[in-house]
């Protein structure tokens, strides 16, 4: 079990700084069907822009601005320049495991192969060939993403509510083993924390003794459907003990700090 506060996951991302066919800047369209994501802006501009059945918005995100939103959120990262976000995603694990859906043009996502073969980036010998397959397949998000915000706009969700129900029979094989990713990390790190409030209640804390820090390896950078992810790796071992003055280490090398 991660002990990382709430069984949720961490990613830096840096929001794609190219337009797609519309102009805009930024990255894939997308939803998550079973977690809620938030967004901590830690350099540069850009904007939120989010589908729901309620509306469209626009949030402005700077530097210090914090948005999260829950499942069905049609959400789309937009660059102003050089735009940084902390992602924290809930239920660490499922949005590995398939709960993202692009919002790929509607004959794409009724065909489960048709979508696999859209959305997974193949492997490439180089770094401009893997940037060119993460655009297009923005590009094609962005394609099935405008109608359904500009219905919404209109006042018709039906367009939205059509793109939700596709997304679910999508995903309907692969979420049967979704809730053992629940159990495993958010619901055993509730089901804990209550084993520890209750012994503390009775006035005992054996737990106490058995405090450990954790320190997070440094991540590697992929091409993510917003930007150039960096996911961090929330189960990291517990980080080495100081060491003994006599074996003081010495300065950290360049490259770790790059």
């Amino acid at each position: 079990m991660s002990t990382f506060p709430g069984g949720t996951s961490l990613s830096f991302l840096d929001v794609y700084d190219d337009a797609a066919p519309d102009g805009v800047v930024g990255g894939s369209p997308h939803l998550h069907l079973a977690s809620t994501e938030c967004y901590a802006v830690v350099g540069g501009e850009g904007e939120l822009h989010t589908v729901t059945p309620a509306g469209c918005r626009e949030i402005p995100l700077h530097p210090g601005a914090v948005v999260w939103f829950t499942p069905g959120t049609v959400h789309r990262a937009v660059n102003h320049g050089g735009l940084r976000v902390v992602v924290l995603m809930g239920n660490a694990g499922l949005p590995e495991a398939g709960d993202a859906v692009m919002t790929f043009p509607a004959d794409v996502v009724a065909d489960p192969d048709r979508y696999r073969a859209a959305a997974t980036l193949p492997p490439r010998a180089t770094e401009a060939e893997r940037a060119a397959d993460a655009r297009a397949r923005r590009d094609l998000a962005v394609e099935g993403f405008l109608p359904l915000r500009d219905a919404v706009r209109a006042g018709d969700p039906e367009p939205l509510l059509t793109f939700h129900a596709a997304a679910a029979a999508l995903v309907r094989e692969r979420a049967g083993g979704w809730g053992a990713i629940v159990r495993g990390g958010p619901l055993d790190q509730a089901g804990t924390t209550l084993a520890l409030v209750g012994d503390v209640a009775r006035g005992v804390a054996p737990h106490l003794r058995r405090a450990v820090v954790h320190e997070a390896r440094r991540p590697e950078r992929v091409f993510g459907m917003c930007g150039r992810l960096s996911p961090v790796d929330v189960s990291a071992a517990p980080a080495a003990p100081p060491a003994a003055p006599a074996a003081r280490p010495g300065p950290p090398d360049e490259e770790r700090l790059s």
